[in-house]
């Protein structure tokens, strides 16, 4: 043992060359992008629009082309009809504001009584109290400023010149002059519409040119995989877009119908508002549903409008974010949430207002390319939702960190929806491979190995209060092949049987587990005796001291009619596997003998000269042999030599 822990500091190698500089490059071309984003945002900002406009109009044209529309006619329609809508939306949102610019004095009275109300509501509390204090201070420093001497040299020039009134007047406006003010505000706007438009109209009558193009940048060694991720990530975003859009709609529709019900004024201004910010993420509903509040608080001269109206929003936004959107494109966008708040940022800063309310479907747009094309995976790590570590690396991780209660809570969440039998073998065992394959590399030191030990060890004490049985919930929604279940995730195998009335040479502990020499083998031989017991056979562990040449004669083999040996890895040689085996087969002739060749999926070249009965891989393929074992009967080796041989000889 003392010869795999010889290095016990790890000095971690420089970066390669080639690599850093790799690295370097990536960091300077992420850098460029967005500068160029930035300082070129009058030609990016209509360009994202305009594709994101196209996935949203995708499935109309496609309806039309179904229905026998040639595409050119079909793409003009449906861009007329989309610039119509948007532009509609607009002059009738600029027509309530207006009103309502012109409605807000006539509420000033009832925002005066209730600011009276709240001031009569606080008489003499800690607010009055503190308001007092700082109106007394305040005229205390007053009077000091007023008692100040005055200077005797300014004294009596201030008594002798008055102050002289000056008032600036600007020239009237010519013609010209008014027209140029009336229309600069709108260039911008309108010519970033034009340009959305345009490139609407030619992604939509180009796109399978431009798609073409696109798999070619991506490459085209494998066409077949190039062109079925962009057709997935193609549908996906279109299908998100328009569920999205739909779903917004459907929430500005409710907003002005409770709105105008509530009596609110002006309702369809903030069905209008709360349709477009929703595609704010988080803070847009609260954008949403802080104009209406205002204003029922100015119209009402009660409390009742304002409570009906923000019991509006309280009750419509979780139906629509957590029952129908879950129903309608799954539980969530495919982006966690924290890069959902970055993304917000990066965008508002990027493009201001307007990027904010694109930052989600852009982020998205990332993420689906992230998930498709190799190069660009670094995004899908950074923003998708699926996790950056499988199970058993998070479990290695954990535990190679010293975290040890995390490390077994995580196992347990596992254990919530998978057999015991499951865990063990997909999430400790696979990590205890990763660590062995750690050590051989010569990363791990003797606490490392210690803090990975003891947290397979608390996990194993903490197991004793599971049975070795897929959780009832978990079991009805694989039965029933639910569609919630993740597609990539492996199906549970069926639970073995637990098992009763043994015959009379299983009874007790009559399986033996023996660790390899390896630093983690025991650990692995103290799960497969736990599920052993699980399933209602005896077991018992056995460090592999216990088969080395001194001590094998001492060891007790009374009751022992099958013994597991557990390996993760064999080194360079299979000779330490034979030997052991040897001492075995002459200490305990009669027993059943199997070898866990964890890490090496059982070898083949083991097979005709290792001298064991069976090899297996997994702790459950140990569990399936034990239980046919005991149910079918163990034939021992020497009558199975005996019949071989009868057999031979007729």
């Amino acid at each position: 043992m003392a010869g795999i822990f010889a290095h016990e500091r790890f000095e971690p190698t420089g970066i390669r060359t080639e690599v850093a500089t790799a690295r370097a490059l990536g960091v300077l071309a992420v850098l460029g992008i967005v500068a160029a984003l930035y300082f070129a945002k009058a030609i990016f900002l209509p360009l994202a629009l305009g594709m994101l406009l196209t996935f949203l109009l995708a499935p109309a044209v496609r309806l039309l082309r179904s229905w026998g529309l040639p595409r050119p006619p079909a793409v003009l329609l449906v861009v007329t009809f989309a610039f119509l809508f948007f532009g509609g939306c607009g002059v009738l949102v600029g027509q309530q504001v207006t009103q309502l610019a012109q409605k807000l004095p006539a509420y000033q009275f009832n925002i005066e009584e209730k600011i009276r109300s709240l001031r009569s509501a606080t008489a003499g509390g800690t607010f009055d109290r503190l308001s007092t204090f700082l109106e007394n201070l305040n005229q205390e420093i007053r009077k000091k400023d007023d008692s100040a001497p005055q200077s005797p040299a300014t004294a009596p020039e201030n008594s002798q010149k008055a102050p002289v009134a000056v008032e600036i007047r600007q020239p009237e406006a010519t013609p010209v002059q008014t027209i140029r003010r009336v229309l600069e505000p709108l260039v911008d706007p309108l010519a970033t519409a034009g340009l959305v438009a345009i490139f609407v109209v030619f992604f939509l009558l180009q796109r399978q040119d431009l798609r073409d193009r696109l798999v070619r940048l991506a490459g085209t060694h494998d066409l077949q995989r190039t062109t079925e991720a962009f057709n997935d990530g193609a549908h996906r975003l279109s299908r998100y877009f328009l569920a999205q859009t739909s779903l917004n709609v459907l929430f500005g529709i409710i907003v002005g119908a409770g709105l105008t019900f509530i009596g609110v004024p002006n309702p369809v201004l903030f069905g209008i508002l709360a349709m477009m910010l929703r595609f704010v993420p988080y803070i847009g509903v609260l954008m949403t549903a802080a104009l209406p509040v205002a204003l029922a608080i100015a119209v009402d001269p009660g409390w009742t409008m304002t409570l009906l109206t923000v019991g509006l929003f309280a009750v419509i936004e979780p139906l629509i974010g957590q029952v129908i959107e879950p129903l309608v494109y799954g539980h969530s966008t495919g982006l966690t949430p924290v890069a959902v708040v970055i993304a917000a940022t990066f965008w508002t800063w990027l493009w201001g207002p307007i990027g904010l309310l694109l930052s989600t479907p852009l982020t998205v747009c990332l993420g689906v390319l992230g998930r498709h094309i190799p190069w660009l995976r670094f995004l899908d790590v950074m923003i998708g939702d699926e996790p950056p570590l499988s199970p058993a690396q998070s479990f290695y991780q954990r535990a190679l960190a010293g975290d040890v209660d995390e490390a077994v809570d995580q196992a347990e969440q596992i254990l919530r929806c998978r057999s015991l039998s499951y865990v063990y073998d997909n999430v400790v065992l696979k990590a205890l491979i990763l660590a062995q394959i750690d050590l051989r590399r010569g990363v791990l030191n003797a606490r490392h190995v210690a803090q990975i030990n003891e947290a397979v060890r608390e996990l194993i004490a903490d197991a004793a209060e599971y049975e070795d049985v897929t959780p009832e919930p978990a079991a009805r929604k694989e039965k029933a092949g639910s569609a919630d279940a993740d597609e990539n995730e492996e199906p549970a195998p069926p639970d073995l049987p637990v098992l009763q009335d043994l015959p009379r040479e299983w009874r007790g502990q009559a399986v033996l587990c023996i660790g390899g020499r390896g630093p983690f083998d025991e650990m692995v031989a103290a799960m497969l005796a736990q599920l052993f017991e699980k399933h209602g056979v005896g077991g018992r562990v056995e460090g592999n001291a216990a088969v080395s040449s001194s001590n094998i004669v001492r060891l007790n083999s009374a009751g022992v009619t099958m013994v597991c040996l557990s390996y993760l890895d064999l080194g360079s040689s299979p000779a330490h596997l034979r030997h052991s085996i040897r001492r075995i087969r002459r200490q305990i002739p009669d027993a059943m003998l199997v070898a866990g060749l964890w890490g090496q999926e059982g070898d083949e070249t083991l097979r005709p000269s290792g001298g064991a009965d069976f090899y297996v891989s997994s702790l459950r393929e140990a569990l399936s042999l034990c239980i046919e074992a005991v149910s079918g009967g163990w034939v021992k080796p020497e009558a199975t030599r005996d019949a071989k041989a009868g057999s031979t000889a007729a």
